[in-house]
């Protein structure tokens, strides 16, 4: 069962959208799925559908509400990259932290009795999920193909929760370099699990469309699955 519903901002200032999917029966856990840069689209709506068949309650934010609410756009349809990218370009990304941080709330208050809720990010959603790790009280934090982590080194000490990382070694938006100082900075942190997939490229694990590669989407999900039955319940 799945519906939208309203989200109060952290500090009261407004509201947004967030997709939910229901599992039957009680839900063992939550898990928000946070957007990349193409909004709360099919493939978003599909992974929140397929968490929510493992027993999970499942919300993906609209985290551009402010700049263009409701926004979904195809990553294979060239026009439509674009315009994501400019839409990356204007995005306050504390803002959606503390977007996802209010999620979060939401979903502890829909579990009740003190359950139990992680975060998953791809692209841009995996930038954020690293930093929901840094920032909140996310009880797991996993990120695919998260862009610029290497920049938020600094942050690492903030981290208290399990995070597992998905790093394609052949992504285009995240260099060599950048991946070597992930390695660096994260590999002797005791709640950090980096996992690299050789060969593949950003976007591997795509719900669906040309990016998907499915076997390493695939093991990366199952991945995913083992992590939060472990953190989360």
């Amino acid at each position: 069962m799945s519906e939208m519903i309203s989200v109060d901002t952290i500090d009261g200032s407004g509201s947004f959208q967030a997709y939910v999917a229901r599992p039957e029966g009680t839900p063992r856990a939550a898990v928000i799925v946070i957007q990349e840069i193409f909004g709360v689209n099919p493939g978003i709506r599909q992974k929140c559908d397929d968490w929510a068949a493992k027993g999970y309650l499942s919300l993906a934010p609209d985290l551009f509400w402010r700049l263009e609410p409701g926004i979904q756009l195809d990553a294979d349809v060239p026009e439509q990259f674009e315009q994501a990218l400019g839409l990356m370009g204007k995005f306050n990304q504390d803002a959606g932290v503390r977007d996802i941080e209010a999620t979060i709330k939401a979903a502890r208050k829909l579990l009740g009795d003190g359950g139990k809720v992680g975060v998953v990010g791809f692209c841009l959603g995996g930038r954020l999920a690293f930093m929901t790790a840094t920032r909140t009280d996310s009880d797991a934090s996993v990120g695919y193909y998260g862009v610029g982590i290497d920049n938020l080194l600094g942050e690492k000490h903030g981290i208290a929760r399990p995070v597992l990382l998905h790093i394609p070694q052949a992504d285009h938006f995240v260099s060599p370099e950048a991946q070597a100082a992930m390695h660096e900075g994260l590999e002797d942190h005791p709640k950090v699990t980096l996992f690299d997939y050789a060969g593949e490229d950003h976007g591997f694990a795509d719900t669906f469309g040309k990016r998907r590669s499915d076997e390493s989407a695939k093991l990366a999900d199952a991945r995913t699955a083992e992590f939060f039955a472990k953190n989360l319940g």
